[in-house]
This record gives structure tokens, C-alpha cells and sequence, in this order.
């Protein structure tokens, strides 16, 4: 008789445990439905197939009630949808372009600006969709202001390395990042990747960085490899464009030449790594 009741008490609790488990929503429903967002044009939506932000975000690990940094948002295509999913239980920062303060000779740095304008401007006015978005700036490597370190539990950079490697500040950009991260926090990175030869070699056209090469820059400043994914990889890419990477859309860089061709490519092929800060500092 206890037998059959111990029986009956462990089946019950196993489908209740199954109910609990099946009832629990997606966590990546509430992504999906931010990334096809009203508030979001057309244009950036058409973008979900190549950029599979609700995978991505998944992959890194994001939690609503995390604390984030979202490094260089240019247009805001993710600010779009972390924004509003932190917003009740977390933390979000963005690390934006400098601002143009009328000493810019650098044509794309004042380009840049004027996106930085522009998307602050577009949280300013759709407050109630956004949240609280508090805004820095970032000229790498060092931030403006300087923050204390290790205040965030994840830091996303979408398509950025490959600038801070051209321009010299790969390493120390990466750094910087280290230092705001908690330990155990999470560094996601997604970079256009560089056509692979061999295991020690590739060749990387213009916006293309070395997957490889990445992930060693990454744990030479104390980052760990926890993942990797093809979430956002595109064999259509043949990497050997024109105007490298900017030949594809969306900046399809050779105007109307071949343009359907590029635009049959798609985005380009890219890496997403995740990066952990370790708990116990070397």
C-alpha cells in the first residue's frame, strides 16, 4: 500500500513538474515579437532573416532583468528590441558614437555622429516604447564618461570589430570591454568573417576579420570561448566582393551595378561568439 501511494505522489509531481515546464513561454517569443515590432520600420524588419535576432540574443544568454551594454548601436536596429524587452526588469546603455563637436575633418566620423544624433533623438521621442536608455559615448577604446568596471552582466557589439582592428584598437577595445563586465558576464560578439584557407590562414577584403583571429585577440585580454554559432552564417557569401563587405546590402556600396545579384547574396557571412569573463580573475 506505501508503495502504491509513493507511487501515485511521485507520478503526480512528475506532471505537474511537465505542466510547469511545458507551460513556460519560449523566452525567445517575446524577442520574436519585438524584432516584428510596429515601432519598427519596414526596412530593419526586413533585415530579421539575415540578422535572426531572437536566436542570437537567445545564444548570448540574455535575460530581461539583465544589466546590458550595447556598444556602437548605429541606426538602432537592436536597440529596437533589447530596449524594450530590459525595460521593466533591467538595465540597458548604449555606447554611442562621439558626438560631432565641430572639429570632425573625418567624413564617416561625422556620418557616424549624425546616426548617434539621429537615434537618440528617436528615443527621446518614443519614450514609452524605449524605456530608460542611458547613453555614453565611446571612441575607442576608452569610454565617455568612464564608467566603473565590472557593472554589466552582458555586452553585445554587432559588426564593430572590424573597425577598432582597422583603425588599431582592437586588443585595447577589447579590453575596455573586459573591464565593464561582471565576472561570469558575457561578452556576444557577431563580426563579418573572412574567407577561411586552412587552419592558419584566411583572407580578409575590406569589413572581413579572421574568426580565428577574433577569438585569440578575445582571450588574449582574459576572455574564455564558452560558444560559438552558425546562427548568422551565409554560404552565399563568397567574400571576395568589390568593396568587400560594403558591396553587400544593406550598404550595397556599388549603387544599382550587379545590384540584384548582391541583393540575392543577402548580409553577409558572419561569426557569433560568446565570451565568458571568468569568475575567478587569473
Amino acid at each position: 500500500m506505501k508503495k502504491t501511494i509513493t507511487n501515485i505522489v511521485l507520478t503526480v509531481g512528475l506532471t505537474l513538474a511537465w505542466q510547469s515546464l511545458a507551460s513556460e513561454p519560449d523566452p525567445r517569443q517575446k524577442l520574436s515579437e519585438l524584432a516584428l515590432s510596429n515601432a519598427r520600420s519596414a526596412e530593419h524588419i526586413s533585415r530579421n532573416q539575415y540578422r535572426n535576432p531572437a536566436d542570437t540574443l537567445h545564444f548570448f544568454g540574455l535575460k530581461p532583468d539583465m544589466a546590458v551594454l550595447e556598444v556602437w548601436p548605429g541606426r538602432g536596429w537592436y536597440t529596437e528590441i533589447l530596449a524594450p524587452y530590459l525595460k521593466e526588469q533591467g538595465h540597458f546603455t548604449i555606447a554611442q558614437f562621439r558626438q560631432d563637436d565641430g572639429t570632425f575633418k573625418d567624413e564617416r566620423a561625422k556620418f557616424w555622429a549624425r546616426l548617434s544624433a539621429a537615434l537618440s533623438e528617436k528615443i527621446s521621442e518614443q519614450e514609452d516604447y524605449f524605456g530608460t536608455v542611458h547613453q555614453i559615448e565611446l571612441e575607442p577604446p576608452y569610454f565617455q564618461p568612464e564608467l566603473a568596471p565590472e557593472q554589466f552582466d552582458m555586452v553585445l557589439s554587432f559588426r564593430n570589430a572590424h573597425i577598432w582592428d582597422e583603425n588599431g584598437h582592437l586588443l585595447a577595445t577589447l579590453q575596455s570591454l573586459y573591464d565593464l563586465i561582471k565576472p561570469g558576464g558575457v561578452l556576444g560578439l557577431v563580426e563579418h568573417r573572412a574567407a577561411t584557407l586552412s587552419d592558419t590562414t584566411s583572407v580578409a577584403v575590406e569589413g572581413y576579420l579572421d574568426e580565428a583571429y577574433v577569438i585569440a585577440a578575445a582571450e588574449q585580454v582574459g576572455f574564455q570561448l564558452a560558444a560559438r554559432s552558425e546562427i548568422n552564417a551565409n554560404l552565399l557569401d563568397t567574400k571576395d566582393h568589390p568593396k568587400g563587405v560594403y558591396t553587400l546590402p544593406p550598404t550595397l556600396a556599388l549603387g544599382n551595378y550587379d545590384r540584384e545579384m548582391y541583393l540575392a547574396i543577402g548580409e553577409s557571412d558572419r561569426m557569433t561568439l560568446k565570451f565568458i569573463k571568468p569568475e575567478v580573475q587569473p
